[in-house]
């Protein structure tokens, strides 16, 4: 059961109009992809997708799973949205909220064990491994753990566990935390343990969690509950920074991450495209460049989704170019993030100046990244600073002096496409 329904507040104007596992990541891949490539590469072949904000673009890429050989008349993938019941609806209000309300479509498959996984988390793990752990262990509950480091410890939902691995408490967001042991939101439980737990839980709170309400009410009553060690590579990409962070990592000398193995593939739902086209005076270095790119001018330490196109004279730093943007001629991209179908005039200079946090909202634009939200056009020679957010179509006139300050946004709707303005 795949959790892929929150809205990704921290993300920003990127998840303005599609859900956070939407987001599109290392060029063709969406974030989705990795939780569900992990699942058919673990031998998990019946898969439920709760979505809810936004769903659209997520269910779009999902269709009937054949990326993923999930395509099965039995089992396979199902996107469970939430529905009316009697005379009245109800959204997904917690995690565990979202599983009771499907419980009905659990309970058609008659399982053993069910796994529980967040759509948002950037990662490769066998989740096989993980139940041969629960079942040595005879578990209620197993909970993927990671060690993170001590000073980002107080930031995590955080386990106490025995010499055994048998966890004796939760502690979330602690300041003085006593382990640095995380919660990394992957569970496997015993079905008849979570129907119980799920069902209980429903009548004290609505909004059923499984962090806040339904672990700690089945860890006090002694329910027998392990951390499961993960010591590979994984990323909550829930803000701009680790967003931004996560695909840079790509583009390393020696990745963290590595896309490239032969096991374990990560598997999306892509077009074909074009071969990816790099002209005669082009200077490419430490990048991942999707298919049908175009590259004339100067890519640097950055990631290009599909068909991009990078004119000549034009250079590209520390960025991430979703698919199908433009960036015009002699134009210099420094730390930006520029969703799906953007357009960037000739030059134009984009992240350079003071690192100024945004004036509208600053804790979530302050580490200099500046973000193009998608269908946004910038004009010709117009320069924009740093923690800058512009989204929709833009006009000389909306730059004062042919520039945006450093922690200034613009914010317009963008035009539909094939309408006139």
């Amino acid at each position: 059961m795949l959790l892929a329904g929150g809205q990704g507040s921290r993300l920003g104007v990127l998840t303005a109009t599609k859900a956070k596992p939407a987001v599109s990541f290392g060029g063709k891949y969406r974030v989705i992809d990795f939780p569900m490539s992990n699942c058919i590469n673990s031998g998990v072949d019946t898969v439920g997708v709760m979505t809810q904000y936004q769903p659209l673009q997520l269910n779009q890429h999902i269709g009937i799973g054949i990326p993923w050989d999930l395509d099965r008349r039995m089992g396979g993938v199902t996107i469970l949205a939430p529905y009316l019941k009697s005379d009245q609806g109800e959204w997904y209000t917690g995690t565990g909220n979202a599983i009771y309300q499907n419980i009905e479509f659990i309970e058609k498959y008659n399982p053993d064990y069910v796994l529980i996984l967040s759509g948002d988390h950037i990662y490769k793990m066998n989740y096989a491994k993980m139940l041969d752990f629960h079942k040595e262990k005879k578990c209620d509950v197993s909970i993927a753990a990671l060690e993170v480091s001590w000073e980002e410890a107080s930031r995590f939902g955080l386990m106490n566990v025995r010499s055994d691995s048998r966890i004796y408490e939760f502690e979330e967001k602690p300041k003085n935390p006593k382990s640095n042991l995380a919660n990394m939101g992957i569970y496997i439980f015993n079905w008849p343990v979570l129907r119980d737990a799920l069902e209980r839980d429903s009548h004290i709170h609505p909004n059923s969690d499984f962090g806040m309400h339904v672990l700690p009410m089945l860890l006090s009553e002694g329910a027998k509950m392990y951390a499961y060690p993960f010591g590979e590579y994984w990323m909550d990409v829930g803000t701009i920074e680790s967003y931004w962070s996560a695909n840079m990592d790509l583009v390393k000398t020696v990745p963290e991450f590595n896309l490239y193995e032969d096991f374990d593939k990560i598997y999306t739902d892509a077009d074909h495209q074009p071969p990816m086209y790099t002209g005669p005076s082009a200077q490419v270095q430490g990048s991942l460049l999707s298919e049908g790119c175009e590259v004339i001018g100067e890519v640097y330490n950055s990631v290009l989704g599909p068909s991009v196109i990078v004119e000549a004279g034009a250079e590209v730093r520390d960025s991430i170019i979703m698919e199908n943007c433009y960036i015009g001629r002699n134009s210099r991209l420094y730390r930006v993030i520029a969703d799906a179908n953007c357009s960037v005039g000739d030059g134009v200079t984009i992240g350079e100046g003071e690192n100024i946090p945004n004036i509208d909202k600053p804790q979530l634009y302050d580490t200099g990244i500046t973000v193009l939200g998608e269908h946004t056009t910038i004009p010709d020679k117009v320069s924009i600073g740093k923690n800058c957010v512009v989204y929709g179509p833009t006009y000389p006139f909306d730059y004062q002096d042919g520039r945006l300050e450093s922690g200034h946004s613009i914010m317009r709707e963008p035009t539909p496409k094939g309408v006139e303005e």
